[in-house]
């Protein structure tokens, strides 16, 4: 799962390398102070994430668990799997569980969100906070949540969505090379989903900007039939 892998990624006219084990590596400085950076800014998402995943309960995979930071916002009931392609902040992520006697957590792991370990229709919710757009292939990540959800489950993604025209297009465009070696695809489009879901038969459920400020997006996928 680790090794040198870079990706080629278009932006605009420029195609610059996506790099996963810069990725790790940012993650992996990011672990010690992740919460207190990120914690008020994705407590939005967190909320309506783990919301729409206890409307079916069951067993739960989040990818990209990070540090655990929304492990004890499930119920007792539902049964979590997390996984994270870095290491310390799984590490942190155990310590949390530990901390708060999260029983109802069943593994941790490092995991590679484009290579999951797990049998076919595992699980009945697949969560991706904020990853979509932090791995190299992100349709290939998909194809993965596709392949482990029930058919009759469904993945819950939270994330931002690029802006599609204007000013504010140009500038998430133009700052897209600067900040890829975060794992940061600011530019990301929509359009990128939609045609994913159409190859793959899946159905948008429901796309919603979160509040206060709209900057993210939950969406929910489910098998069309």
């Amino acid at each position: 799962m680790k090794g040198a892998i870079g990706v080629m990624h278009r932006v605009g006219s420029e195609v610059y390398t996506f790099d996963k084990d810069l990725v790790e590596k940012a993650y992996a400085g990011w672990a010690p102070f992740y919460d207190l950076v990120f914690g008020a800014v994705t407590s939005a998402g967190r909320f309506a994430a783990v919301r729409a995943a206890e409307r079916i309960g069951g067993r739960i995979l989040e990818v990209g668990v990070g540090t655990g930071i929304s492990l004890g916002e499930y119920s007792a009931r539902s049964r979590i799997v997390g996984i994270d392609l870095s290491e310390p902040m799984l590490r942190r992520a155990k310590a949390r569980v530990f901390r708060q006697r999260l029983a109802n957590v069943e593994t941790l792991a490092v995991m590679d969100a484009e290579r999951l370990g797990f049998e076919d229709r595992y699980f009945d919710v697949v969560v991706a906070q904020y990853v979509i757009t932090a791995v190299p292939a992100p349709e290939a990540a998909l194809d993965e949540f596709a392949r482990v959800v029930k058919p009759d489950g469904e993945i819950v993604l939270v994330n931002h969505l690029g802006a599609e025209t204007g000013l504010l297009r140009r500038c998430e465009t133009g700052i897209a090379p600067i900040v890829r070696h975060l794992g940061w695809r600011p530019e990301f489009p929509f359009a990128r989903l939609a045609s994913w879901a159409q190859r793959a038969g899946f159905r948008l459920l429901e796309r919603r900007r979160l509040q206060p400020f709209g900057h993210f997006t939950l969406m929910r996928y489910r098998k069309a039939f």
